[in-house]
């Protein structure tokens, strides 16, 4: 094997355990676990990565151990004794690839509610409040400290027994990190004050553990070494309690991070998207190995394999974490193996994934449709053992992009028609909006993807039916996305779109109110480029706040950037109309609960209400398809084949904002599962 990056190729052994390479995923919990169990859905996507060559896949983060610390957002419960044998299953899936496997145990402390499950209240060192989860907490009594010490040690006998490599505890914003904070630990007993008294628990812990698993079956913490608070956990503390825990041989492996989760803000930080630097925390990191000598583990967005391998070949870490790059390529490692690392999608940082679970979903990978569905959904699509088919393929944003990737992948002869001069369609105009650019990488990857297959794209090409039909096609794909719709307000004469101010067609005035009535990015996003050239403006929605469909990572950075940015946040208000008020417009509002109207004098109305999709080529084509341009939706949503038409004939059919105005994973999924079994 030749390969630019030979330091994550290295083998490392940590006790008896030998992994074959320095790349691991971290513990992290996608909502997939059933009834709390690992089932077939969890199992399938470890699997995935495993078959792709990762040397170590840690599963199950924040799995349950306790009654009273119930999973909010669909972890694993390994408290009860019917996980053994999922876990010997998912043992199992993943050895069979030659790829370890470990799972976190917690308790998640005040970290999680009290209002599900068996209604206890939660409980931490002290009655000190999470913002972010917002229960007032018991403190907890010694009955409370030797139970939950109790549970943990079941939790690691139940992991040995399922046939896992090892566990670690999270210390990080759950109990044991509670206990080492003071920004929460404000007891005066044995385990509040000094850090060996705030370290007692989890000395306590992790030998209570010891005592339930084998030497063979490793055993680490997940901590942060700075909670980035005033009040908080800062570094030189940290490595003294952690001293502690190495100096007593209770860990084979620490996991290291940098933050705090115990509010939006900090956990926007604690799991950074697209605005954050790339691998922001190594160099801090490899103070802790230089300290101790024990392993390190650290994922911290690391996307790139250039940061991935200096972390290793530094000696900052021993296995380095890139969790979310194989959330968006679970084949990341063998392809760097192949030599193919230009063929690796790589994570943009688009937090999709996290941000669905912190609004109550399911883990998805924006730009990866096939995570987390490898039950119907292919990662490596496979060459048709059926005719060789014409695709043709009209758009070239993602949901067209994709169509043309996945055809191609089938050994299909595609055409790939674009009007415009390149190729991406809105995530170009998306990526033109302040700290988002890094999604212009979604494009990239399926751009150089279409290449590499063979695709013949047109660019500069208006596609209309005797274009298509001059094909011969036996598959039509319409991808022709949308245009803005500022119809829903009256007076739309006389406003613009975000499309009209991202694409630069039109300036941006000096007094700007921007009505978003979307939730998405979008709204936020404008406004910030707006006022980034020197706009004063108003973010006005009918939703109760700004951003209302994203999740804690990505809404706390907008926030941010709006509030220094001096953006006024306006919720609650419907945009009535907009008519001329001499050399200004006159915008009125009216608030939906109470009715009361107010008006708005600016320059400039930005409306943000989706799109309405382009339909035009797809009505003229429809009555000549074999299908009539019908999808079988209950097909669709299965993930089953669509039907097609005998030799001679076409069958057509519209994916993405073609459809309806939704975002960029639901425009790659449409066509993932139309065009993966052509």
């Amino acid at each position: 094997m030749t390969t630019p990056y030979p330091a994550l190729f290295e083998p490392l052994t940590i006790g008896r355990l030998r992994l074959k390479n320095r790349i691991m995923s971290t513990a992290h919990a996608p909502a997939y676990a059933e009834d709390g169990m690992p089932k077939e859905r969890y199992r399938r996507y470890h699997e995935e990565k495993a078959r792709g060559g990762l040397a170590l896949s840690m599963f199950g983060g924040s799995s349950t151990i306790s009654v009273d610390s119930p999973p909010p957002f669909g972890q694993i419960d390994i408290g009860d004794d019917r996980v053994v044998p999922w876990l010997q299953s998912f043992a199992d899936s993943v050895h069979r690839h030659g790829c370890a496997t470990m799972i976190q145990i917690t308790h998640m402390g005040r970290r999680t509610g009290w209002s599900s499950h068996g209604w206890l209240p939660t409980i931490a060192p002290s009655a000190v409040r999470e913002p972010a989860h917002r229960s007032f907490p018991k403190a907890m009594d010694q009955d409370d400290i030797d139970r939950v010490i109790g549970d943990f040690a079941a939790a690691a006998g139940r992991a040995h027994r399922g046939g896992l490599d090892g566990c670690e505890i999270s210390v990080l914003g759950h109990l044991g990190g509670q206990f080492w904070s003071p920004a929460v630990n404000r007891r005066t007993d044995g385990y509040g004050g000094s850090l060996a008294n705030r370290a007692r628990f989890t000395l306590e812990t992790l030998e209570a553990m010891r005592e339930r698993a084998p030497d063979r079956f490793l055993i680490g913490m997940r901590f942060s070494m700075d909670e980035l608070l005033d009040d908080g956990l800062h570094e030189g503390d940290a490595m003294e309690i952690v001293r502690l825990h190495v100096d007593a041989g209770l860990v084979d492996f620490l996991n290291v991070t940098v933050g705090n989760s115990f509010d939006n803000a900090g956990l926007s930080f604690t799991v950074p998207n697209m605005s954050h630097p790339i691998a922001p925390h190594i160099d801090r990191v490899k103070r802790i190995r230089d300290a101790f000598g024990v392993p390190v583990f650290h994922a911290n967005r690391v996307a790139d394999l250039a940061s991935a391998n200096r972390a290793v070949k530094e000696g900052c870490v021993d296995m380095i974490g890139m969790t979310r790059a194989h959330i968006a390529d679970p084949h990341l490692v063998a392809k760097l193996a192949r030599g193919e690392e230009h063929r690796v999608r790589t994570c943009v940082g688009a937090g999709y994934c996290i941000d669905r679970i912190y609004v109550g979903a399911d883990a998805l990978c924006l730009q990866n449709p096939a995570t987390g569905r490898e039950r119907t959904m292919p990662h490596v699509i496979k060459a048709s053992p059926g005719p060789k088919r014409k695709v043709v393929v009209v758009g070239a944003g993602p949901a067209g992009l994709e169509a043309a990737r996945v055809s191609a992948s089938r050994g299909h002869d595609v055409v790939l028609f674009e009007a415009a001069d390149e190729v991406g369609g809105q995530i170009r105009l998306a990526a033109r909006a302040t700290w988002r650019r890094d999604l212009i990488g979604i494009v990239q990857w399926l751009a150089g993807e279409v290449e590499t297959l063979g695709a013949d794209l047109r660019l500069g090409t208006w596609a209309e039916a005797g274009d298509v039909l001059g094909e011969n096609p036996d598959v039509v794909i319409i991808a022709t996305g949308g245009l803005p719709d500022t119809e829903c307000v009256n007076g739309a004469e006389h406003v613009i779109s975000l499309w009209d101010v991202l694409s630069g067609q039109v300036q941006p005035g000096s007094n700007v109110l921007l009505f978003d009535d979307h939730g998405d990015h979008h709204g936020p996003s404008g406004a910030e480029f707006l006022a980034d050239r020197g706009a004063k403006v108003e973010l006005a929605t009918p939703d109760r706040s700004t951003a209302f469909e994203l999740g804690a990572t990505n809404f706390s950075v907008h926030l941010k950037h709006l509030y220094r940015a001096g953006v006024t946040l306006t919720p609650d208000v419907q945009l009535l109309s907009v008519q001329p008020k001499g050399n200004a417009l006159e915008a009125e509002l009216r608030n939906v609960y109470s009715g009361e109207t107010s008006v708005r004098i600016v320059d400039q109305v930005v409306v943000e209400h989706g799109t309405v999709p382009a339909v035009e080529l797809f009505d003229e084509l429809a009555a000549q398809s074999v299908n009539r341009g019908r999808t079988d939706v209950d097909a669709l949503a299965r993930g089953a084949p669509q039907p097609l038409g005998p030799p001679g004939a076409f069958a057509l059919f519209r994916v993405g904002d073609a459809v309806a105005s939704r975002n960029i994973h639901a425009a790659l999924y449409d066509s993932l599962r139309i065009c993966k079994d052509l």
